[in-house]
């Protein structure tokens, strides 16, 4: 079973997920055993001690410049004996440093089909808003391995969700969590922890499924 660290910066609507499907036995091959947020007072963190998870606040500000607040990071992740990160809803850039610990072993759920609406500056609503501003008739979420560019890690895994024609940026956003990243981001991350995940030259396959979910 491998230990796995969850990454938040917000309320933790992904990081309950990943718990839930946990309690329900749906990831039997990994634990969380820590999570680690870059904001004090985010909700994740209740979520967190709710469920008896350990949490870790990693603030810039706290640290006198990144390579220190990465040292703290990394101590941490040794502290709790990390296997694997799951970036869900982390609005930071780790650095190559942080990412070169763990090779193939960070991922990040997205909420759109990458290369759409991605990259720098695309989170959250605002992902949802360019979205409805293209006219696409179909978005969803992406799961990544997460790599020194914004969103530009493999793709492991994608699921549509269908925009309707009255949609807000706020009604697509549930939609698209509650039907896409509430079910991608448990399944990919319980097919990491069981090895299940091969990169062939830069693309990530599902061993024996190749399509994903």
């Amino acid at each position: 079973m491998l230990r796995i660290a969850v990454m938040v910066s917000g309320g933790g609507t992904n990081l309950q997920a990943l718990i839930d499907a946990q309690g329900r036995g749906e990831i039997p091959h990994g634990e969380i055993v820590c999570v680690v947020s870059n904001k004090q007072g985010a909700g994740a963190l209740d979520r967190a001690a709710k469920a008896g998870i350990p949490s870790f606040v990693c603030r810039k500000a706290d640290y006198p410049d990144t390579d220190a607040r990465d040292d703290a990071l990394l101590e941490f992740f040794r502290q709790n004996k990390v296997d694997v990160v799951v970036l869900a809803g982390y609005l930071a850039i780790l650095t190559e440093k942080v990412i070169r610990q763990y090779p193939n072993r960070i991922i990040n759920i997205h909420p759109s089909l990458i290369p759409s609406f991605c990259g720098m500056g695309f989170y959250g609503l605002r992902v949802h808003e360019a979205a409805l501003a293209a006219g696409v008739k179909v978005t969803g979420a992406t799961v990544h391995f997460v790599n020194e560019v914004a969103d530009g890690g493999a793709i492991i895994a994608q699921k549509p969700v269908m925009v309707a024609d009255d949609d807000t940026p706020e009604s697509l956003q549930l939609r698209v969590m509650e039907q896409a990243e509430w079910q991608l981001l448990p399944y990919v991350t319980e097919q990491l922890c069981a090895g299940n995940i091969e990169v062939i030259d830069g693309k990530a396959y599902i061993r024996d499924e190749r399509k994903g979910i």
